[in-house]
């Protein structure tokens, strides 16, 4: 007797769902903050929009990297199978590792978070933050449960509006009246003096901002047609946020000034407000609101198709691998996902936990940039070479730039902050050792497997 068919990931995201997901895993609350961060870097408006167009032209050479990544392999979990299969299933277990417990459930409890700060300006009522900040998981959780076309729906809706509220900021900062200038003095960030060395600093937070565009690899084994959907929904999608991030600068710039968008920490809210008085207050608060909301569902969509991979790789709990036979999704390890970011939550660690680890976040980053130059090799001269829809252009010397500008990042970080990089590091040395005992333990078997 035939043995029934096991369930599997169903292909229905389009290029359309995958520019979204591109937007929503960059877009979250920081570009309401950022600018003022950047401002106090950068001192000047000439470098302060130069510093987000760096930014945003480093990104745009990353999306075309991880573009041109999952043309050639489009392999289910993208980011985690190309750290696997251009270098060892140890450097794609530690990133999934400190994904699951660090890198986007910190994320997400921290988007949580935000929003149930600014839920209670914007409807008066006062619920604690982290009970309401653990509902909002809970509810993406469930909805992402559903199904992919579900998840994708959900979350495509909640990018739109997310690109609206931003829209309509832009448009607020280029009609409203610019406010007086201020006059206070500012403690200006030290940079050594020089423009290059303030440049320099400020590119920090920016590349920070514009961190996200490795997500949409992750649904590569639901995605239609793979190897050209990817591709251009991370070029489409990246091209929006440099947009919005660019027009969005500008816009703050023209309302308050270089010195009034360093002495804020609300330049979003600031701009409102002279255009809206006390109503815009409310206003950016249902932006912040939306937006946050749209990053928690994003990462609740993607960030679980990792850790099923790694499962079905035999690399973590069987039971990840798991595909609802009605919903074709994974849902345990979306509930998982759901259930540490909750945790953390609740816990009120996430800003620490962000903090020790996202220098290494872009060394993965790295390593994925580099696994590009791998694939490359062993590709040369192939028929597989030869039909790649997507190629990086000016690679490799556009692939070294990247590189280039990801190490000053991480090498910066961990000067500044030596301390949260040995508590990183601790943790990804954790991540090995469960490797070691990971390999050669019965559970490891993933459904199927003798």
């Amino acid at each position: 007797m035939a043995q029934p068919a096991v369930p599997a990931l169903l292909r229905r995201l389009t290029v359309f769902d995958l520019a979204l997901v591109t937007v929503g895993s960059i877009v979250g609350s920081g570009i309401f903050r950022s600018p003022s961060v950047v401002a106090v870097r950068a001192h000047t408006p000439f470098l302060i929009l130069l510093a987000w167009v760096l930014g945003g032209v480093v990104a745009l050479i990353g999306a075309w990297i991880f573009a041109e990544l999952a043309a050639r392999r489009p392999s289910d979990g993208g980011f985690y199978a190309y750290l696997r299969d251009a270098f060892h299933p140890v450097f794609a277990f530690l990133y999934g590792w400190m994904m699951l417990f660090i890198f986007d459930t910190g994320a997400m409890a921290a988007a949580a978070i935000t929003f149930a700060n600014y839920f209670e300006p914007l409807t008066g009522l006062a619920v604690p933050a982290a009970l309401l900040a653990t509902v909002a998981i809970g509810f993406f959780t469930a909805i992402n449960c559903l199904g992919v076309r579900q998840g994708s729906t959900t979350q495509n809706v909640l990018v739109i509006l997310k690109l609206g509220a931003l829209a309509f900021l832009i448009v607020v900062g280029f009609v409203a009246k610019p406010v007086p200038a201020a006059t206070a003095p500012v403690a200006a960030f030290s940079s050594g003096g020089s423009a290059l060395a303030a440049l320099g600093i400020a590119m920090i937070p920016v590349f920070f901002a514009y961190n996200g565009f490795v997500v949409p690899t992750y649904l590569t084994g639901e995605t239609k047609n793979p190897t050209t959907t990817i591709p251009r929904g991370l070029v489409i999608g990246i091209g929006l946020v440099i947009a919005a991030y660019l027009l969005t600068n500008a816009a703050c710039l023209r309302v308050l000034g270089a010195q009034g968008l360093m002495l804020t920490k609300t330049p979003a809210s600031d701009v409102l407000r002279a255009a809206f008085g006390t109503l815009g207050g409310r206003l950016i608060a249902a932006t912040v609101a939306l937006s946050t909301l749209g990053y928690i569902s994003t990462k609740l969509l993607a960030a679980p198709r990792v850790y099923h991979r790694m499962a079905a790789d035999g690399l973590f709990f069987k039971q990840a691998a798991w595909v609802h036979p009605k919903t074709h999704v994974p849902v345990v390890a979306i509930a998982l996902e759901g259930l540490v970011a909750a945790l953390i939550a609740l816990s009120g660690t996430f800003e620490t936990i962000i903090n020790y680890v996202v220098s290494f976040e872009f060394s993965f980053i790295g390593m994925a940039a580099i696994a590009l130059f791998v694939f490359r090799r062993r590709d040369a001269g192939t028929s597989a070479d030869a039909v790649v829809p997507f190629k990086t252009p000016g690679h490799p010397y556009t692939t070294v730039l990247f590189l280039i500008a990801l190490s000053g990042v991480v090498l910066d970080t961990f000067v500044t902050y030596p301390i949260n990089a040995l508590i990183g590091g601790a943790v990804l040395a954790g991540g090995a050792i469960v490797y070691y005992f990971w390999k050669r333990s019965p559970i490891r078997q993933a459904p199927g497997e003798a």
